[in-house]
């Protein structure tokens, strides 16, 4: 935890892994984010299971909410909504993730909020976003990416697309988009003292992420196809190959230097000229290469070879990979029953910045009373809430 957003105060009322990861990097940074949380169930992951061994708490609730409060709210009655208003001229930024309409229905809409606090910054992550046709439609990652493009180009030329284990447009087109749009909107706040409303739809994020792929479609006749393109596994220098023992090696000698040192350091010099070919035999030739060593002799063979080849790992192994913990890519954090939880690491990295003590996980509505009290509530009015 650093403390480079120290006096920056975030609002929290998503849910799920979108808001929670966008917000718990920005706690990470040392911004003090409150989750408000309904009375009846709060954020959903809480009560997802696997549970941490020893506890009924949820690994992927712990693995999303470090560094960061909670108070149990309810917003759909009047004096849930009167408190929440209150609050809202002590806090910057307010991040939400319901399906659009919600927060004008609660009363709590952009230009509602507004009207309160002319500086706030109103985050809203949804599938589709603020408008178009599709705008109040559910959806889950595998929707987005599926209309993005991005599913259809994915497994093999042969294969139905493939689903990707990480949830691309949810993290990459809703959570790191969010930060960016708000770390953006505070900068800007500090010249011109105006919120802003940010719109981020993950449908949106996860077609940027495609640029180079949109780009390469409107220049190029045939269109882009699964298993056919330079970088999903349509040419021999960048692609998985199985290895002697079943494993899988990634190869991704795109730059002709890389190819040229794969060749030669598997004796096939004749290989050189054929990196971005199609062929079947060409492909047949570099798997039958990899198929001749198991996956601990290639990495022990390319140690010390320049040519951009790693094995594939599982989970497991990628955990104890000594780059990974070089990084401290993983690091503890103590539940309050003494128990060390794992956790990943922020990727962000500021050498220069001291770091602090990360904190655990709040319980559902743990800090309500002391935010209420802190805030100017009187008991009677914190009997009435809670």
């Amino acid at each position: 935890m650093y403390q480079l957003l120290k006096g920056v105060r975030i609002l929290d009322l998503t849910r799920l892994l979108p808001g929670g990861y966008a917000t718990q990097l920005l706690a990470d940074l040392g911004a003090e984010v409150l989750k408000v949380e309904d009375p009846w169930q709060g954020d959903y992951l809480r009560w997802m299971k696997p549970f941490i061994p020893g506890t009924k708490e949820s690994a992927l609730y712990w693995s999303l909410n470090r560094n960061k409060k909670s108070l149990r709210l309810n917003l759909k009655s009047s004096a849930g909504r009167e408190a929440f208003c209150r609050l809202l001229s002590k806090y910057d930024i307010l991040l939400e993730g319901f399906r659009p309409g919600v927060m004008e229905s609660l009363g709590l809409g952009y230009q509602d909020l507004k009207k309160m606090n002319p500086a706030l910054i109103l985050c809203s992550i949804s599938g589709y976003g603020q408008n178009g046709p599709y705008t109040r439609r559910s959806g889950h990652d595998i929707n987005y990416l599926a209309l993005s493009g991005a599913l259809g180009l994915t497994g093999t030329a042969e294969g139905p697309p493939v689903p990707p284990a990480v949830q691309v447009a949810d993290i990459g087109g809703g959570a790191l988009m969010a930060v960016a749009g708000i770390l953006s909107a505070y900068i800007a706040r500090q010249a011109t003292g105006r919120g802003q409303h940010i719109d981020i739809s993950m449908l949106d994020g996860a077609v940027s992420w495609l640029t180079m792929l949109y780009a390469q479609q409107a220049a190029e006749d045939p269109p882009v196809r699964r298993g056919k393109g330079m970088l999903n596994g349509g040419e021999v220098c960048y692609g998985v190959y199985e290895t002697r023992d079943r494993r899988f090696m990634s190869l991704g000698a795109l730059e002709p230097k890389f190819w040229q040192a794969f060749c030669q350091a598997v004796g096939r010099p004749d290989l050189e000229s054929k990196q971005f070919d199609q062929d079947p035999h060409v492909f047949g030739e570099v798997q039958r290469i990899f198929k001749s060593k198991s996956q601990v002799e290639w990495v022990s063979f390319l140690r010390d070879k320049d040519v951009c080849c790693e094995p594939v790992l599982e989970l497991a192994e990628a955990r104890l990979h000594p780059q990974l913990k070089a990084r401290n890519s993983f690091r503890l954090i103590f539940h309050p029953n003494g128990r060390p939880v794992e956790c990943v690491s922020n990727p962000l990295r500021f050498p220069e910045e001291q770091e602090f003590q990360d904190h655990a996980p709040p319980g559902w509505g743990e800090q309500t009373l002391g935010i209420l009290r802190e805030s100017g509530f009187t008991e009677e009015e914190i009997q009435s809430l809670i």
